[in-house]
């Protein structure tokens, strides 16, 4: 156990620096370009490039299922998976506040590096700055892909008679950070995962796909809104179809959430032509953390005024409408005001 810890002179530029990135970043993060350790990272690349960054300032630090190592890659990677992307290169910047833990942060890089090797994405580049404060920890990375020849994966894509599909139950994650925040006890775990065989299987099956989202901060109901009006269209979903795990469904009840606007960081929203969407199932299910997929709705009605399921009418721009247990309809917006809570 090391009982180390960060200090400002770990931030100094010197000898302590260099001791704190050999001894815990490039051990775990061993790369040819990465070890060259010059101010920039030159690598390979050419065609389409998907581009994306991301800071995570996540409380706890570490909590069950996962990490702000691992929470870090996944929520880079998967944003690259999203524009059909092949997650390529990986940089990190770290804030470190004094105090913290050096065993902690072994550990927090460690998962960050099992993760990267997992998700098939390679850390080229990084930095290290240590700040006043309490020992906590923060990370911005930013993340490079490049989009194969014919991938063409887009939220305004999404067409009337398409099929609604999400990889997975919802509101792991959410639960999993309040609850240890909150001191409540429970077993529910952080859903954190990089998608990365899921995406590669269905871009590979040659299925045509319209669109990919992942279901983070604001959860379901906040990404299916948003594609409702990058397409114009109108998304129809059924509140019994959508796949939320016993325990968090306690969760729930207990504090009056709900599970349709609570963040995942392992979760997807696929979007394809209905004659497709059994197929799509099928590869989802048979992926790493596709394995509760399901069909929860459809895309309809594109125009102003145009008649839906119901006989009723929508507004142009996009609508999300949510058919209820008992038979009814209620329009979802975007989550409003603060989802506590901060999870990533």
């Amino acid at each position: 156990m090391d009982e180390r810890k960060i200090t400002m002179v770990h931030g100094s530029g010197g000898s302590a620096t260099s001791e704190l990135i050999n001894e815990i970043f490039a051990r775990e993060y061993a790369d040819r370009t990465l070890d060259e350790m010059e101010d920039a990272a030159v690598v390979p690349g050419a065609g389409t490039l998907a581009m994306t960054t991301d800071s995570f300032v996540v409380t706890p630090l570490q909590f069950r299922g996962g990490d702000i190592g691992r929470l870090c890659v996944c929520g880079t990677v998967n944003d690259l998976l999203m524009r059909g992307a092949i997650p390529k290169y990986l940089t990190c910047g770290f804030i470190l506040e004094e105090g913290l833990s050096v065993e902690t942060l072994k550990q927090l890089v460690h998962s960050m590096a099992e993760t990267a090797r997992e998700a098939g994405i390679r850390v080229v580049a990084g930095d290290t700055k240590v700040i006043e404060g309490n020992g906590g920890l923060y990370i911005n990375t930013a993340g490079v892909g490049f989009i194969p020849d014919g991938v063409d994966i887009r939220a305004e894509k999404a067409a009337v008679g398409d099929a609604i599909l999400v990889s997975g139950t919802l509101g792991d994650h959410h639960a999993a950070i309040l609850s240890e925040r909150m001191e409540i006890e429970t077993d529910i775990e952080s859903d954190a995962a990089p998608l990365r065989q899921m995406v590669d299987s269905l871009i590979s099956s040659g299925l045509p796909i319209h669109s990919f989202r992942d279901v983070t901060r604001g959860g379901l109901g906040t990404v299916l809104k948003e594609l409702a009006v990058a397409s114009g269209k109108v998304f129809e979903i059924e509140e019994e179809k959508i796949p939320v795990t016993a325990k968090v469904q306690d969760f729930c009840g207990l504090l009056g959430l709900d599970p349709i606007y609570m963040g995942n960081e392992g979760k997807m929203v696929v979007i394809l032509p209905a004659e497709y969407a059994n197929q799509a199932l099928e590869i989802m299910k048979s992926c790493r953390y596709g394995e509760n997929a399901v069909q929860i709705g459809t895309v309809l009605a594109a125009a102003a005024g145009e008649s839906a399921a119901g006989g009723e009418s929508y507004n142009a721009g996009g609508e999300l409408i949510c058919k209820t247990a008992i038979g009814g309809r209620r329009r979802l917006d975007v989550l409003q005001g603060e989802g506590l809570p901060r999870i990533c």
